[in-house]
């Protein structure tokens, strides 16, 4: 039995890089050895304001990308999480079995509610529980997150401990797999910030992004003063371009830093745009090619939540019948 795998993510914002080399790539790389769940997390997104019609749309785009980017609806599956209603069904009945002061440490709450301010809404809240719900519907084995979700798996154990604990074995606790590699891809023009979807777009080298785009980003990306080109984590700038050129290459960092041997940065960021150009040429040519019908990406979709559904229907009937629910 292949270990199963499951992974969201959110429709917001505009797919990069950091989501691509942290997650994605992965993702569909470890298809033959895992048994994987891809959910685009559209409950997740509405936490916060969301435009109802550019909603639809990312969700659409986002499975595009995956889809572009080799996961195989024959060997994994997609869907959207609010096609299958046991989701929020779930995330109530554990809404009542976790403590407040569990979600109160929530990093990720605090960071985002002092921007929001009395605007913060119940769901962002509860945003770790929900994610909780979309694990253990599926008897995840694994979650592969970056270093900003970790506290949420962290979580979720917990959770499915504590009603295993009161009601006897029903989820299943799964594991936190974090990449070595990739996990924290930074930005361009402020490198002690991770990549993010809602930074500047100069920050960020975005999937769909033209060659020209790439281009001038990585030519104004922040550096140093120095000029020897070598993995130091002393110098974020330096160092991040050389982990995306590590990426996408699959180029030692030993063979790396030879090859720069007496180039300057400029040359670096030349044969980084050259690189991941190439690297995100054929991804884009298959996302035009799948979304030139956009009803064609609708059915896989509709194909993978029903593939999946009864799983989740399974898990949420047993949850029901322990707690004395139906």
């Amino acid at each position: 039995m292949k270990k199963r795998v499951f992974s969201g993510i959110q429709p917001t914002g505009d797919i990069h890089i950091g989501n691509y080399l942290g997650a994605i790539q992965h993702w569909a790389a470890s298809q033959s050895e895992f048994d994987n769940i891809f959910c685009v997390v559209d409950l997740h997104a509405i936490t916060v304001p969301q435009e109802p019609a550019v909603l639809k749309v990312k969700t659409r785009e986002v499975a595009g990308l995956l889809f572009a980017a080799g996961i195989d609806p024959e060997q994994s599956v997609i869907f959207v999480q609010s096609h299958i209603e046991a989701h929020a069904e779930l995330t109530w009945i554990l809404n009542c079995f976790t403590p407040m002061g569990w979600m109160r440490r929530m990093t990720q709450f605090k960071e985002k509610s002092l921007k929001q301010k009395a605007e913060v809404s119940v769901g962002l809240f509860d945003y770790p529980v929900l994610m909780a719900a979309d694990i253990l519907l599926y008897n995840t084995d694994a979650v592969p997150v970056g270093e900003d979700q970790k506290q949420h798996v962290e979580l979720t154990r917990d959770v499915a401990q504590r009603f295993n604990a009161i009601y006897g074995e029903t989820f299943r606790v799964p594991a936190v797999v974090i990449p070595e590699v990739g996990a924290r891809i930074m930005g361009l023009e402020d490198p002690t910030q991770k990549m993010s979807k809602s930074e500047s777009s100069g920050q960020t080298i975005y999937l769909l992004d033209s060659p020209d785009d790439i281009r001038a980003k990585f030519m104004r990306a922040t550096t140093d003063s120095l000029r020897e080109v070598r993995f130091d984590e002393a110098r974020p700038g330096i160092c991040n371009l050389l982990v995306i050129y590590e990426l996408f290459t699959g180029l030692g960092r030993t063979d790396i830093e030879a090859r720069f041997e007496r180039k300057g940065y400029a040359d670096l960021k030349r044969e980084l745009t050259e690189v991941v150009v190439a690297g995100l040429g054929p991804l884009q040519a298959r996302y035009r090619e799948l979304t030139a019908d956009p009803s064609h990406i609708d059915s896989l979709l509709a194909e993978g939540a029903a593939k999946i559904r009864p799983v989740a229907e399974k898990t949420l009937a047993l949850v029901k019948e322990r707690v004395g629910l139906g």
